[in-house]
């Protein structure tokens, strides 16, 4: 029989056994798992270096449209030594202005009359010969602000019939001062945008076709800013209205 002792020792080893036993099992659950991870994690790797590949695309949408708004100022002068006497000038040049455009079918609600701006001529002026002939100057501006923008242009060409009644009709060229406006822009805005995203997607497919590729999702996208101009110097009243898109897709083989 064995004595006390050895039977502890033998205890001891069995315990030891089945310990390192674990271990050498936990050991390869764990390695199991850490190459699974590693699998899946170079998996993942590859799919997200695989969607880096975008490519990026413009849009273009312009449009040309007839200004709805015309803003046509118009200014005459009136000159004098006596300043009752210039306001009363000014007041009846005033009516003939306004008489002129309700002839030609302007309604009150288009005419707004600003105050006069009257400039005293020699003030400041010490020397006698520098003076102007007249002391005081006077300017006055009636602007016509009318949706009807083709009939306004039309009276604009008859506005020589002030002249021949004495008015001192001021500004530069014909046209210079006028100002044409396009207040719809919302309303076409839906239309230039779905064209500037079209073109956008039929660039981008054709690159995607050309290097052998699919197009993939969407990966952002940037809508510019809307644009209004003139469509050239002699043509105002013709708007040309320009957007841009700027879309990033991915590529997949």
């Amino acid at each position: 029989m064995r004595s006390p002792g050895e039977r502890l020792r033998a205890e001891r080893e069995g315990v030891n056994a089945v310990g390192r036993g674990g271990a050498a099992v936990l050991g390869a659950f764990l390695m199991s798992g850490l190459l699974g991870l590693g699998f899946l994690l170079g998996e993942a790797a590859v799919r997200v270096k695989e969607y880096e590949r975008t490519v990026v695309v413009k849009g273009l949408s312009e449009r040309e449209y007839p200004a709805d708004v015309v803003i046509w100022p118009i200014r005459f002068s009136v000159a004098g030594n006596a300043l009752a006497a210039l306001y009363d000038t000014l007041d009846k040049d005033t009516e003939r202005v306004l008489g002129f455009l309700k002839r030609q079918g302007i309604s009150d609600e288009e005419i707004t009359v600003a105050p006069p701006v009257v400039t005293d001529q020699w003030a400041g002026r010490h020397a006698v010969g520098q003076r102007p002939e007249f002391r005081y100057a006077a300017v006055q501006t009636v602007t016509v602000y009318s949706h009807r923008v083709a009939a306004v242009r039309k009276l604009m060409g008859r506005l020589s019939a002030l002249g021949r009644q004495g008015i001192a009709l001021t500004g530069g060229r014909y046209g210079d001062d006028v100002e044409y406006l396009f207040t719809r822009l919302n309303q076409v805005k839906p239309g230039m945008i779905e064209e500037a995203t079209r073109k956008a997607r039929e660039v981008a497919e054709k690159f995607a076709a050309d290097s052998h590729s699919r197009l993939g999702k969407i990966k952002h996208a940037r809508q510019g800013r809307f644009s209004i101009t003139s469509r050239d110097r002699n043509n105002p009243h013709i708007k040309r209205v320009r957007v841009v898109s700027t879309i990033e897709y991915y590529l997949a083989d």
